[in-house]
């Protein structure tokens, strides 16, 4: 970033930062913590309450018990429990060794300098079109199996395996690796920016330590702290996804989240009663889940003082180099490979087994469904942008009432924030649509827009937070020695200052609301479709060029929001050398 303009001459710089006048700002804070977390309160309650029986529009009047002993007594209930509890913490447990390993052996790498950037289209593409493209990638006929059929493996047909889906539910986890390593590895840079690691690692460096070895015994414990959170968000979503689920996990049964919405779905009104128990229990696995997890931080605490202490120096430097080039390469090559399986099924006329690619190539599947996909496409794109817009404008009204009122972020704060995150979707958002259903907004826009604008706004927030906190304070001062409002100085300073960075938040906001499944379920009441609920639908047993029209479209428009965001910068700033690249 360049260096702030200088003050006119005479000019006296004020002592703090700016002025101390919120205006208008000052109400930003309150507005938004009841925007996303009156809801889920609500829908906590609203879900609650059926679960101990009482609910007089489905039948229930009075508290009783019934909904939890037909609940213990499902035949299905401790397969998916134990199905949900192994996939959760078995992906969470691998994306997490996998970030810290990346960031641990590749910290000294060029490579790792370019990692924000290689991982953003990776970020922007939704869960469902990585899981149907790994469920392309990987199944029997899938393209490795084709890639290696029949001169490696002599399979002339489809083995009889059962790859995606299988029963223990390690497709599911391999889906969720895919999606949820990048993220904690963003979140990671973010904290490395936060703390002298640089310093630290050379520090340690000059006492003999291998660059792996210093990073994981004087920057890990740092940095820690400050990526918990994520980790516990990684660990809840995984424990309570359901478009993957619905996916690559096993049908007989399903992990839990599935099970209730079939729950929830099933004509008989009273099933609701169990679903609601179910969703209950859902949370209840979510907080014990968070909490075993404190307690494993505790103990592999303890058991690695002596190990810190210890003075070992560590070895294998090139062996580190080359595992992290290994790690990134196979994450992105996965992902990449599941995106251009999706691309190349929407273009394929016949693509026979063991064929690696299509003998002939047609664009006819996607004018056939030209059509069908306007309608999902649409509501994708203004869903996507109200929620995105909103949360844009909430979350600058609250960063810049924090730096009007010299206001510092605390953890409970930052807690508040997570609170969407760490909550499973499904827990909440049964007891939110009865809360719509009452006063008169379930199936409605309006609906539609908030809740997606419930898991929008935490991800806006925490991309946008720590560049305008990074904010020079010399540009406000300059500008208010020039006689400038705090209203002026944040449209003509601030704002154009952090475009780039608040542009990409809002690609961001976007990509999460293009990728939400459940709260367009709940919140739509069947009468919106976006392109996510078409696309896990159809992922169920459809044509695979059809699947891969939905799929691919629904990954691109996100893309196509993250190429906006770092193109119209760089247009309105041609002729201003240097503002393009700030923030």
């Amino acid at each position: 970033m360049a260096p702030p303009p200088k003050p006119i001459a005479g000019a006296v710089a004020p002592a703090g930062p700016q002025p101390r006048r919120a205006g208008l700002v000052r109400y930003a804070p309150p507005l938004t913590l009841g925007l996303f977390l009156a809801p889920i309160a609500a829908g906590l309650v609203g879900t609650w309450l059926p679960a101990a029986g009482w609910l007089p529009a489905l039948g229930g009047d009075r508290v009783t018990l019934a909904a939890w002993r037909a609940l213990l007594a499902a035949p299905e209930l401790p397969g998916a429990v134990r199905l949900t509890l192994v996939s959760g913490f078995l992906s969470t447990a691998i994306s997490f060794a996998l970030a810290i390993g990346i960031c641990a052996t590749g910290h000294h790498t060029a490579l790792f300098a370019r990692l924000r950037q290689a991982l953003t289209p990776l970020l922007a593409v939704p869960h469902a079109a990585i899981a149907i493209g790994l469920a392309f990638l990987i199944a029997p006929s899938g393209w490795i199996v084709r890639l290696f059929s029949p001169w490696a493996t002599g399979w002339d047909r489809p083995p009889d395996l059962i790859i995606s889906q299988d029963p223990y539910g390690l497709s599911l986890v391999f889906g969720l690796v895919i999606k949820e390593t990048p993220y904690l590895l963003l979140m990671t840079l973010g904290a490395l920016g936060q703390v002298r690691a640089e310093r630290s690692i050379s520090v340690a460096r000059a006492l003999g330590y291998r660059p792996a070895t210093a990073w994981l015994k004087v920057v890990l414990p740092q940095i820690y702290p400050q990526i918990r959170l994520p980790v516990y968000a990684v660990l809840a979503f995984s424990l309570s996804v359901v478009d993957v689920a619905l996916i690559l996990a096993p049908t007989t049964p399903p992990p839990l989240a599935p099970l209730l919405l079939h729950w929830f779905n099933d004509p008989d009104l009273t099933m609701r009663f169990q679903a609601a128990a179910g969703a209950s229990l859902q949370l209840g696995i979510a907080v014990a889940a968070i909490l075993v997890w404190i307690g494993g931080e505790r103990l592999v605490a303890a058991l690695a003082r002596p190990w810190l202490s210890a003075g070992g120096r560590g070895a294998g430097q090139g062996l580190g180099r080359r595992t992290a080039g290994a790690l990134i390469a196979g994450l992105l090559g996965v992902a990449a490979l599941c995106f251009a399986g999706l691309g190349i099924w929407s273009v394929a006329e016949r693509w026979r087994y063991p064929d690696p690619l299509p003998t002939t190539w047609t664009l006819g599947t996607w004018q056939s469904h030209a059509s069908a996909l306007a309608g999902p496409a649409w509501t994708t794109l203004w869903v996507g942008l109200a929620a995105a817009v909103v949360a844009i404008i909430l979350v600058l009204g609250c960063l810049e009432n924090e730096k009007r009122r010299g206001l510092h972020p605390s953890a409970r704060g930052l807690w508040l924030l997570y609170v969407p995150l760490l909550v499973p979707q499904v827990s909440f958002l049964f007891g939110a649509q009865i809360l719509l259903v009452r006063i008169g907004l379930d199936g409605t826009w309006l609906a539609l827009a908030w809740s997606h604008l419930l898991f929008v706004l935490p991800y806006v927030f925490l991309s946008l937070a720590d560049p305008y906190r990074a904010l020079d304070d010399r540009y406000a001062r300059t500008a208010f020695c020039l006689g400038a409002s705090p209203a002026r100085v944040f449209w003509r300073v601030t704002l154009p200052v952090l475009l780039r960075p608040a542009l990409a938040a809002l690609a961001i906001g976007f990509a999460v609301s293009a990728g939400l499944y459940l709260p367009t379920l709940f919140a739509g009441g069947g009468r919106y479709v976006t392109l996510t609920t078409e696309a896990v639908s159809l992922a169920a047993g459809a044509d695979r060029r059809v699947i891969g029209v939905y799929a691919f479209l629904q990954a691109g428009l996100p893309l196509l929001a993250f190429a906006a965001a770092l193109a119209l910068p760089a247009w309105l700033y041609r002729n201003r050398r240097g503002l393009s690249g700030r923030g």
